[in-house]
């Protein structure tokens, strides 16, 4: 046992070293790891340091550049104007001379002003006090190209143009660049003004950019014309910045020339800075590893969190959106999406208007959401809107809003419910039309017993009204003259209306009590004279004139006579009285027509049968498309004096003789009621 333990120990001992060396070499090769790590940051650190600093020189370079050359095209702009102003209205050549004169002495920048003509002749000409003389006479000639040149560009712009710059060499050795100012004139002309540009950089750029520094203009090739400001010094590096001063007819380019030394770093500083970084490395890692699982764990929580919201808030049929405080759509649910008919990615576009809104009410919802957005609570009990589909339809929703609130107590927006209430909307309809339609059936009852009422108690006043007018008949004698026979006549009308009303009360009792009534063939011509006089005693109280119109060997009506005519006599006195206002003066025509007819109610018959077509047309005021839906509906009416049950028993009478009764508008004005009946 002794000899396997010695055996079996080495082998372990050699495994421990083994994990042991293998722990420390991982440890050290962290170490070298975060080391190299932090070394890498430091040279980083330090080169973008040394970066940063050259890039924040070279942009206060930039900037510096920028001001010369915005310093630079206001002052020869200034220059233009001032030059400009010499040349007043009337002004002669001694009066300009004396302006230029003084212009000169407040701009040394200018070596000379002259005054040509068109033909480029020099007419005045001042040179600066500052200097002696440098442009003679001889070579400011007509024949200067230079000149030449900026004034035909400047007469073709109608602006100020400048000429490149050239070399005007000095007595005793040198020279100097000078550039051309061209100004045209009205009435013919030219002022000329030659700058300097050394003169031009000392007192149109800022003092301050030249020290330290390089001002220098330079062509577009990059060849120096003229420099100012300090030199470079040793052991310096160069930063340069260059921008294009654009002038009409010239290009020139404003160089700037920075010197600066290069960055130190001291050792001091180094080693504090490996010393911070390095402890702050670990630190943040320490700090990093807890706040991962931290992070870790509440990202669980809040996934799990917002899992289970997600699944709660997809299984309510309630539609839900939330916006922010600018009025977007920041979140929709599916029942929301489904109610309305878009996407998610549409209603969440960035648009001032909702695609569920309605046309014609997006103004109105406009104003509500701005009213909102301005801090406007909505009831609580929620209020009623009406939402667009993506297919068009509209339906009714009932809204609760609230705000929505952060965690910092911070309204960051606001939540909206809603409710589609069309099928509840349906259902109250159905209901309150099942209500009106048992209150109409309740109140025909009552109008039935009521005309049964009638009907017994009219028919003995009726009988005797006959009775009396049938013995003062006898009485007069069958041959009664003069104004007897007159009495006699007016005693037979009498008996007649009453035996006809009579007739209208059984007839009207009848069909109360839906019992059959006797059908005749009747004459289409004898119906119309039945009800003529009558509506001719109310045509002529309302000024209305009557036309009938009968085809030609029309057949016989099978109807029930009384109540056909009073059908037509209730639609004749309704058109008179649709004409019976101040706009149909002097049109009031009343028309009764009768035809054949091929079609009950527009559509047409194929049984065989034979049918007439009675219509009354009016030239009235017409039926709106409100009033037409409900024209028919027993106990409607538009007159303050009507019971609204006229059209409605015109319409039972002639559905009961299997036709059919319709409107429709009469042209020019007006409307045209027909019915059909069967022929005989």
């Amino acid at each position: 046992m002794s000899d396997a333990l010695l055996t079996v120990a080495p082998q372990r001992w050699a495994l421990l070293a083994f994990a042991r060396l293998r722990s420390l070499w991982q440890r050290w090769f962290l170490w070298l790891l975060m080391a190299v790590l932090v070394s890498v940051l430091l040279v980083t650190v330090v080169w973008l340091a040394g970066r940063h600093e050259v890039e924040q020189v070279q942009a206060a370079l930039d900037r510096d550049t920028a001001d010369a050359v915005s310093d630079l095209r206001s002052g020869f702009q200034r220059n233009a104007q001032s030059l400009r102003a010499t040349q007043a209205p009337g002004a002669d050549r001694t009066q300009w001379s004396t302006a230029a004169a003084a212009l000169l002495r407040e701009h040394r920048e200018w070596l000379r002003l002259e005054w040509r003509d068109a033909a480029m002749r020099t007419q005045q000409a001042v040179n600066t006090p500052y200097r002696m003389r440098l442009l003679d006479e001889e070579s400011r000639g007509p024949e200067q190209s230079d000149v030449t040149l900026a004034c035909a560009a400047a007469r073709k712009l109608g602006a100020p143009a400048y000429s490149p710059s050239h070399y005007v060499p000095i007595a005793g050795g040198g020279g100097i660049e000078v550039m051309e100012l061209c100004l045209p004139i009205d009435g013919g002309g030219y002022l000329v003004a030659s700058y300097s540009l050394r003169d031009a950089l000392i007192e149109l750029v800022g003092s301050t950019l030249t020290r330290g520094q390089e001002v220098a203009f330079t062509e577009a090739d990059g060849t120096r014309l003229v420099a100012l400001g300090s030199s470079r010094r040793v052991g310096t590096r160069v930063f340069t910045s260059q921008q294009l001063i654009d002038l009409p007819g010239a290009a020139l380019m404003l160089r700037v020339d920075g010197w600066r030394a290069a960055p130190d770093l001291f050792p001091n500083m180094l080693t504090a800075l490996v010393t911070a970084i390095s402890i702050a490395l670990v630190s943040v890692l320490v700090l990093l590893a807890r706040d991962t699982r931290r992070r870790l764990r509440a990202e669980r929580d809040l996934a799990d969190a917002l899992a289970f919201r997600k699944a709660m808030e997809d299984s309510v049929i309630t539609g839900l959106r939330a916006r922010d405080l600018q009025g977007r759509i920041t979140y929709v649910n599916p029942a929301f999406c489904e109610m309305v008919g878009f996407s998610p990615e549409e209603l969440m576009a960035d648009s001032a208007d909702a695609p569920y809104w309605p046309t014609e009410l997006a103004h109105e919802y406009q104003q509500r959401q701005a009213r909102r957005l301005a801090g406007g609570m909505p009831p609580r009990e929620g209020f009623e809107s009406v939402f667009m589909r993506k297919d068009g339809t509209r339906f009714p929703v009932l809204i609760f809003e609230a705000p929505l609130i952060n965690a910092h107590k911070v309204q960051t927006g606001w939540m909206s419910a809603f409710i589609d209430v069309s099928e509840q909307r349906r259902i109250e309809e159905l209901s309150r039309a099942s209500q009106e339609r048992l209150q109409a059936s309740a109140r025909l009852a009552t109008v039935g017993e009521m005309a049964s009422l009638l009907s017994h108690e009219l028919t003995q006043p009726l009988a005797a009204i006959a009775s009396y007018a049938s013995g003062s008949l006898n009485l007069l004698g069958p041959h009664a003259k003069g104004d007897q026979g007159e009495v006699a006549m007016a005693v037979k009308r009498i008996a007649e209306q009453a035996d006809r009303a009579g007739q209208v009360i059984r007839s009207v009792h009848d069909f109360v009590r839906r019992r059959d009534r006797t059908r005749e063939a009747v004459a289409p011509q004898a119906l119309i004279d039945a009800v003529l006089p009558l509506v001719r005693l109310q045509a002529r109280k309302l000024g209305v004139t009557i036309e009938v119109v009968l085809e030609d060997r029309l057949p016989a009506a099978m109807c029930d006579r009384t109540l056909v005519e009073q059908v037509l006599l209730n639609l004749a006195r309704n058109a008179m009285q649709a004409m019976d206002g101040p706009d149909n003066v002097g049109s009031r025509v009343l028309r009764l027509r009768v035809a054949r007819a091929v079609a009950v109610g527009g559509t047409v018959q194929e049984d065989g049968r034979r049918w007439l077509e009675f219509s009354v047309a009016d030239l009235g005021s017409g039926i709106g498309e409100d009033v037409a839906e409900r024209l028919f509906t027993p106990f409607f009416t538009t007159r303050a004096d009507g019971m609204g049950l006229g059209l409605s028993l015109c319409r039972t009478v002639v559905e009961q003789h299997g036709g059919a009764l319709v409107f429709e508008p009469n042209k020019p004005r007006g409307t045209v009621f027909r019915f059909t009946l069967p022929a005989a």
